[in-house]
């Protein structure tokens, strides 16, 4: 079994092809998704992190990962390395463990970047969207790179294309 690793670049509609296999999910999800607030006069917006499903979805202090803008970025790394790590721990056996989405912030938070390192090492199989790009973050070199995962990239001319061809691995991953 190889983990799905979902790659793209900035709007290629990683979280749309993400969102879809997810409602083809019968077996329970565990993991995380972000939210992005709409932009602000200043050009900042601010991320999020949520359950994969189900929980609180309320904005935080203690789930704000961080804002940025084009350039500028400031990273909240203690949410990484606490409810980050904790929703990767909850996963179990039973289900399918989800990242939407790994990219440049956590890449400063140690133990999150270990726990997602170690959860592609497991038996449970992993959902995830990938940054593409940004070779000089080499958190994202080792993910993209796992020997087991396998990274399926995404623009918004193929996501139908790659839906057909990773249902039917969602679908396996329901009958286990």
């Amino acid at each position: 079994m190889k983990h799905i690793l979902i790659c793209g670049g900035r709007n290629s509609g990683k979280s749309i092809l993400f969102e879809r296999l997810l409602n083809d999910c019968r077996v329970p999800l565990y993991g995380f998704t972000t939210g992005i607030t709409t932009t602000r006069e200043d050009g900042y917006h601010e991320i999020y992190m949520f359950p994969v499903r189900g929980g609180d979805r309320t904005e935080r202090e203690e789930n704000h990962v961080g804002s940025c803008n084009m350039k500028e970025r400031t990273v909240n790394i203690p949410v990484f390395e606490t409810l980050g790590v904790k929703l990767m721990e909850e996963a179990r056996p039973d289900g399918i463990l989800c990242m939407d989405e790994l990219g440049f912030m956590e890449a400063k938070a140690p133990a999150f970047c270990r726990k997602v390192l170690e959860c592609l090492d497991g038996e449970i199989p992993v959902l995830a969207t990938v940054r593409d790009g940004m070779p000089e973050i080499e958190f994202l070199n080792r993910v993209r790179s796992h020997p087991g995962a396998e990274c399926w990239h995404v623009r918004p001319d193929n996501i139908d294309e790659l839906y057909e061809t990773l249902s039917p691995i969602i679908e396996r991953w329901n009958k286990r």
